[in-house]
């Protein structure tokens, strides 16, 4: 005989402790459940329009420099560390935790060009127009009492080169650094002469960068509208590629060891592989202004922007259009950015002697978040992501005040660019078929040619 029993667990329905909110079982059967996407629909579009509600990406503001800043560097083992250089020749080292300043000295005459943080934490390398490599001790320069001692702040290290340098970036494992001026040095931290030079045609070097994932390869941006590859094992450059217009800056993306992206002078940024230079990955636009700077987030995902136009742009790498722009009425033409190593916060230095804390992400809320809180969000997260394609979610997301000039003057470039490929396209299409040309793909227009 075969007897049929009801087992219930009683942790399945019964709460804990009172506080606890009541379980109700539920049939996940969706023959049972048909306006469940409507529903889902309703939640996404709340939560995209909560988004927009709650971002307010602006956090501090660290002031004290008496002159605009002209570079950033962050420390790689204090995520509270932040090193800033003005174009006074000053340099200040800031307590982001309380967004106090730790220490202040004159390290240069004239611009602070570049900076960097030795991997292990110990020194800070920097660069300026008159002519000198400088190495201070972070120990020092962080200590309690260093703000009262700034004037008797000293390096530990002073090299003298032949040419104003333009920026400075370090070995992430080695200790070697690189610097540009008309050419580009590769240095041992205890010689005074380098050790490896790299010189290709006359022109200024104005930016270099190590690759942190292909320790060996480095990037330069050059005057003559280049950008140029090495190898500090070999003794010649490998290659470069010439774009319409000068580039100022290069990063190397964290992640994807062959991957870079370069700021140019007019207005967009592009992505390169360094296998194959002829054509960029992918142009990312909507700046109106020449981009200053670029850093990427330690994820390698997106990266950061600093533009004349007074803004700064948040952009995926896969994408070509800013998924964020920060901006303020104060804030002037943005020099130098970063993105801290937690992923959290960007800083930003511009011409108004200022440096501004944003927040990575607009609407993500600061300080501790309760579980329920955590797992509410990455249910949000996911249903803006299923239904991003939506007309009305997507108008939400993309939309942003921006001041009146930027907006008059995205209208004038995005009508400009309409009238000169109508003009093109006309073109093409009033000349003889035995004549014609195939179209230019948006991603070749800007690209010269590349040289081995």
């Amino acid at each position: 005989m075969k007897v049929k029993m009801l087992s219930r667990n009683p942790h399945d329905y019964i709460r804990e402790r009172k506080e606890d909110l009541h379980k109700m079982p539920r049939n996940s059967d969706p023959a049972l459940h048909p306006f469940e996407a409507a529903r889902e629909y309703t939640r996404a579009l709340n939560a995209t329009k909560l988004e927009r509600v709650f971002a307010k990406p602006f956090v501090s503001n660290l002031h004290g420099h008496s002159d605009s800043i002209s570079c950033l560097a962050k420390h790689p083992k204090r995520l509270s560390c932040l090193v800033s250089g003005g174009c006074d020749g000053e340099i200040r080292v800031w307590d982001l935790s309380t967004a106090q300043c730790t220490s202040a000295f004159v390290a240069h005459t004239g611009f602070v060009r570049g900076m960097c943080v030795t991997p292990s934490g110990e020194s800070l390398l920097s660069v300026g127009d008159d002519k000198i490599v400088k190495r201070w001790s972070m120990e020092r320069a962080q200590s309690p009492a260093a703000l009262a001692e700034s004037s008797s702040i000293e390096p530990t290290h002073t090299i003298l080169g032949k040419a104003p340098f333009t920026s400075v970036s370090h070995h992430y494992r080695q200790p070697l650094f690189a610097t540009s001026s008309n050419q580009v040095d590769i240095w041992d931290e205890d010689r005074s002469e380098p050790v490896r030079s790299f010189a290709w045609g006359t022109d200024t070097v104005t930016s270099v960068r190590f690759n942190p994932v292909e320790l060996n390869i480095c990037a330069s941006c050059i005057s003559d509208r280049s950008v140029a590859l090495y190898d500090i094992r070999g003794a010649v450059p490998l290659r470069k590629v010439i774009l319409d217009m000068k580039s100022n800056c290069v990063a190397w993306n964290p992640r994807e060891a062959f991957n870079f992206t370069i700021a140019n002078e007019d207005g967009n940024l592009y992505s390169f592989d360094m296998r194959k230079l002829s054509f960029p990955l992918n142009v990312h636009s909507d700046h109106v202004g020449a981009v200053m700077d670029v850093d990427y987030s330690p994820t390698g995902r997106e990266f950061v922007s600093a533009s004349y136009d007074k803004t700064i742009r948040i952009y995926p790498f896969q994408g070509g259009h800013s998924r964020e722009v920060y901006h303020t009425k104060r804030m002037q033409r943005v020099f130098t950015v970063c993105w801290s190593a937690d992923n959290k916060f960007i800083a930003s230095g511009s011409d108004e002697m200022n440096i501004r804390l944003w927040k990575a992400k607009a609407w993500e809320k600061l300080g501790p978040v309760s579980a329920r809180e955590k797992a509410s969000l990455v249910q949000s997260e996911q249903l803006k992501h299923r239904y991003k394609n939506h007309p009305q979610i997507k108008r939400i997301q993309r939309h942003r005040h921006v001041p009146r000039l930027i907006y008059s003057e995205s209208r004038k470039k995005k009508e400009m660019l309409s009238k000169m490929k109508r003009k093109s396209e006309n073109v093409r299409q009033h000349t003889k078929p035995s004549k014609r040309t195939s179209r230019r793909p948006e991603r070749r227009k800007h690209v010269v040619g590349a040289v081995e």
